[in-house]
């Protein structure tokens, strides 16, 4: 098996940097937080200098860490401004109102350099901003559920130009000590164990004008984040796209033919491709479902016939002789 996926995802270093700032207003030095990361505090000031998500993700444990304080994805989100994005930021604040900046922020997740799939949705009589299909470090995972859907508020904040309040917040885990400094930080009122983790909007906010939408810049700053997104892809090879179309749905891309329509290329030609780099896509399907397992098994209790649906498999059989190919073990005794 390959490298896990967060060493093959690279991202900018807008949240590494952050993270050091914020330390170091604590007093704490960079190089503390920067420890093990291979990132060296002279790369914090270079524009171009990308950073996988298990570098990023061992700062913030070491951030996390070293501030002693639990709410610091609340605090570190409060600060994560729509300038801190770049050339992504500046195109959000061209848009025309604020449901286009959102679909633009959510189509480019490379530049947005989120965890977790990002998605507006109808729900009833307000509109959810939703959080969901984190897969990295569990122990991180409300910290980053913090950070993201706090960083979006923001942002939201930044584009209006003022703090406007969510109607509430909907989290899938349980209240953590810290959970009073949700609502003082956020405004709005908090549910915890809601099943989704999400920013609860009235839909007309969506339709608001942005004070500083610009068509014509917009437009430029749109041709600037695919050239931008274009080149950060160029990073990875047709290996990495294939996997993060894989992990964003599973279900839906289960065949080379739904893939290569999602990357805008025909099944002939990823199949070519993926031959030269000596590998196949069902080899890469094996890869992501054997990740995607893992988590499951690891840090859920779902039971396994879930856990082969959400993998794709019809069957549990099925499922069950592939876990014991890629791992030598059969699922059950993952868990022990």
């Amino acid at each position: 098996m390959s490298v896990l996926p967060e060493e093959r995802i690279l991202t900018t270093l807008h949240t590494v940097a952050l993270a050091v700032q914020s330390l170091q207003r604590m007093g704490v030095d960079a190089e503390r937080v920067l420890e093990g990361s291979d990132i060296p505090v002279a790369d914090l000031a270079s524009p171009t200098r990308l950073v996988s998500h298990a570098q990023e993700l061992r700062v913030l444990a070491n951030a996390l860490a070293a501030s002693a304080d639990p709410a610091l994805g609340l605090l570190l989100g409060k600060r994560m401004h729509v300038s801190a994005y770049g050339m992504l930021g500046y195109t959000l604040l061209a848009s025309r109102n604020l449901g286009e900046a959102l679909c633009l922020a959510i189509a480019h997740p490379a530049l947005l350099g989120t965890y977790f799939r990002l998605e507006l949705q109808a729900v009833g009589d307000e509109v959810r901003l939703s959080a969901s299909g984190y897969r990295y470090d569990p122990a991180l995972s409300l910290f980053n559920t913090e950070l993201c859907l706090t960083s979006m508020l923001t942002v939201v904040q930044d584009l209006l130009g003022e703090s406007v309040r969510p109607r509430r917040l909907l989290l899938a885990y349980r209240a953590p000590a810290h959970a009073a400094s949700y609502s003082e930080k956020l405004g709005c009122p908090v549910e915890f164990d809601a099943g989704c983790n999400a920013l609860c909007f009235n839909p007309i906010l969506l339709e608001r004008a942005l004070p500083l939408a610009d068509p014509v810049s917009h437009q430029h700053g749109l041709q600037q984040c695919m050239q931008l997104e274009a080149q950060l892809y160029n990073r990875h090879d047709l290996r990495d796209l294939i996997r993060q179309q894989l992990s964003g749905d599973l279900t839906e891309c289960s065949t080379l033919e739904r893939v290569a329509t999602r990357l805008h290329r025909s099944e002939r030609t990823v199949r070519r491709h993926l031959q030269q780099l000596n590998t196949s896509f069902q080899h890469l399907l094996d890869e992501v479902r054997y990740d995607e397992a893992r988590q499951l098994l690891l840090h859920t209790d779902l039971p396994i016939y879930l856990i082969a649906e959400q993998l794709g498999y019809s069957e549990t059989a099925s499922f069950r002789h592939a876990f014991q190919r890629w791992s030598g073990l059969a699922p059950s005794e993952l868990r022990r």
